[in-house]
């Protein structure tokens, strides 16, 4: 089968890249944000601009929401500073990432199908699926490993149920007060308004009071498992680093296990050693709140682009627009799907984007010829 000619013109990417021998220079990281001292000062700008806003935001959420701070305690300070600086580190760390060529087109075309009137009216179910499947159960995990999909379950959903009960009660949006002295009767109130009431003694008082011990029993062993697995699994430990890979696993345990602890101390010990698990499960939440937006649990902020991307994907295919290798005719993916990506490689000029209408297979075929017919002539 003879090779098409745009992909023989196309030069295969440059060794220097691939740690090929005989290079001269190195290509830019397209990961990386832009060399020039101007662009860099121009993203941390927008990035400190983003991140001063929300931060202001979510101040101005946090005295209105609490009635003006009426509600607020301040006994949890703390943590309501560390949710400040988290909303400050997210907006910072989003906004230089949609600054990048690939990112920025992944959040327009994403979004962009999110909130598609258009991709509602062709699949109306398409797109709470995909929130069900691709974000809440993230059944692609499964395909992977159904250790890992189970332990990545309970992370996602006891993390997710630790932040509903934490982040409102820290923010003073909700409140538990007693309508009869002491108890057992509580009203559950949401920017002052009774939402319901409920006995501390029954079986909903008990969820309602014991809710993150819950959420701590969920993420405990979600989190050991993956601890335990990047320090026997090989293909892990090769490229782990201690403070992106380790260092998130263990902040979860310390958060839950001083969670339970507080919970113990009060009932069985009568309060014995509370204030010191306190501040240690104080300071523990707050370290993990301000270091989420700079870590690994930053792809959880990033997901849902990803979600909008698949809806894409999703509907190219409904309307047929599959795209065949222009070599072995496999389908590769859907067309405005490698289109995007023909795009995100002229935008961070590669210089070999012809590559693009390829399979995989095909790929490997067209550099191995190219490295004979161009590399290896020059050793005869």
């Amino acid at each position: 089968m003879s090779e098409p000619s745009e992909a023989l013109a196309a030069p295969p990417p440059p060794p220097g890249a691939a740690g090929g021998a005989g290079a001269t220079e190195t290509q830019p990281d397209p990961a990386r944000p832009p060399s020039e001292p101007g662009a860099r000062r121009s993203v941390t700008a927008r990035a400190t601009l983003a991140g001063t806003v929300v931060s202001l935001l979510l101040v101005a959420a946090i005295v209105l929401g609490s009635r003006l701070l009426r509600d607020f305690d301040s006994a949890l300070l703390p943590y309501a500073v560390a949710t400040v600086f988290l909303a400050f580190g997210v907006a910072y760390r989003y906004t230089v990432w949609v600054s990048a060529p690939a990112a920025r087109r992944l959040f327009k075309k994403g979004f962009g199908s999110f909130f598609s009137a258009d991709n509602f009216r062709k699949a109306p179910t398409a797109l709470p699926k995909m929130i069900a499947t691709y974000l809440g159960f993230q059944k692609f995990l499964g395909a992977r490993s159904r250790g890992r999909w189970i332990a990545h379950q309970l992370i996602f959903w006891g993390c997710l149920l630790a932040a509903a009960i934490t982040f409102p009660l820290t923010w003073g949006w909700f409140t538990f007060t007693s309508d009869s002295g002491p108890g057992p009767g509580y009203e559950m109130r949401l920017w002052g308004y009774k939402v319901i009431g409920f006995n501390a003694l029954n079986v909903l008082g008990w969820l309602m009071f014991h809710g993150l011990d819950i959420a701590a029993v969920l993420v405990i062993p979600g989190a050991s498992y993956f601890l335990w697995r990047r320090m026997k699994d090989r293909g892990a430990i090769t490229g782990q680093r201690f403070a992106y890979d380790l260092l998130p696993l263990i902040c979860l345990i310390v958060i839950s296990v001083t969670g339970l602890l507080l919970t113990f101390s009060s009932i069985f010990l009568h309060g014995g050693g509370y204030e010191f698990l306190a501040i240690l499960h104080m300071v523990s939440v707050v370290f993990t709140l301000i270091y989420i937006p700079f870590g690994k649990f930053f792809h959880i902020v990033q997901r849902p682009a990803a979600v909008g991307m698949q809806l894409f994907k999703y509907t190219a295919r409904q309307d047929e627009q599959v795209f065949a290798c222009k070599r072995c005719g496999e389908p590769i993916d859907t067309t405005p799907y490698v289109e995007n990506l023909r795009g995100t490689m002229q935008d961070l000029k590669l210089g070999f984007n012809a590559f693009v209408a390829y399979c995989p297979r095909c790929k490997r075929v067209l550099r191995g010829n190219a490295y004979l017919t161009q590399v290896k002539k020059g050793f005869k």
